[in-house]
């Protein structure tokens, strides 16, 4: 049975179709100012490149903080469940996943059938989420994708002792022009990220194997930081951006 996800994000909106199991495709676009808009775009475009049309989908599920702006959706789950479900699909190993989204982070518990033992979510603040990162890149003038190569070159990162991301910034302009590195700003950056990520997830008492999921994923300067912070290997799927859609499109064929 075909199936599809869709989740509505605060930056992107991510679709992704499977067939008992099978993932057939996946879709990422920019949310905008219109979630319900990038709802039926992203999931029309996931359909034509993968040759299908709207009667062979039995089953559509919505997540993401846009989740009910998706009115063609059968049933939506909260995003907690379908990370959940869409980590332990890619990997039954995982017992422990960080999601960090567009606007908020969390750190989700799963018992070896797959199924949410606990959680805990930092979504009153934007600092370490990848608007957070958004912001620090348009001050350093530096391409985002460029962010986690950049700051591996660092031999000495910077400070960045606040947690706000309006004094963050503050923080790192000033940095700009006392003449620190780029690379170092950078890695600084990231190591405030593991910092904060690590302090959320402590309070759970995370265990391996663990699965880093949500877009923030594609940056390996986040990634290498939180290993440190965390004193743990953290597993990157290729599927890391869309695991919500994914766990949603699981999750719909079970409805």
């Amino acid at each position: 049975m075909i199936t599809a996800g869709i989740d509505i994000g605060s930056i992107t909106a991510k679709a992704a179709i499977v067939d008992d199991g099978k993932i057939l495709g996946t879709k990422v676009i920019f949310t905008g100012y219109n979630a319900e808009a990038a709802g039926k775009n992203v999931y029309e475009e996931v359909l034509k490149e993968n040759a299908l049309d709207k009667a062979s989908v039995k089953k559509i599920v919505s997540t993401g903080y846009g989740r009910n702006s998706v009115k063609f959706a059968d049933k939506s789950f909260t995003e907690i469940m379908c990370h959940a479900a869409g980590a332990y699909h890619l990997d039954k190993k995982v017992r422990s996943i960080i999601d960090i989204g567009g606007q908020d982070s969390k750190a989700i518990i799963l018992d070896g059938d797959g199924k949410v033992k606990n959680f805990v979510m930092n979504d009153k603040c934007a600092a370490g989420t990848g608007r957070f990162l958004e912001v620090m890149a348009r001050a350093l003038e530096v391409d985002l994708d460029e962010f986690g190569e950049i700051s591996l070159k660092s031999k000495k990162p910077s400070k960045i002792s606040s947690l706000c991301t309006v004094f963050a910034e503050s923080e790192v302009i000033s940095l700009i022009s006392k003449g620190e590195k780029r690379q170092d700003i950078i890695a600084g950056i990231h190591e405030s990220i593991a910092a904060r990520v690590a302090s959320m997830a402590a309070r759970l008492g995370l265990t391996e194997p663990l699965m880093i999921t949500g877009g923030v994923a594609r940056n390996i300067g986040v990634v290498s930081a939180l290993e440190k912070k965390l004193g743990m290997k953290i597993e990157v799927s290729p599927y890391a951006q869309v695991n919500g859609a994914l766990g949603a499109a699981f999750l719909a064929a079970t409805l």
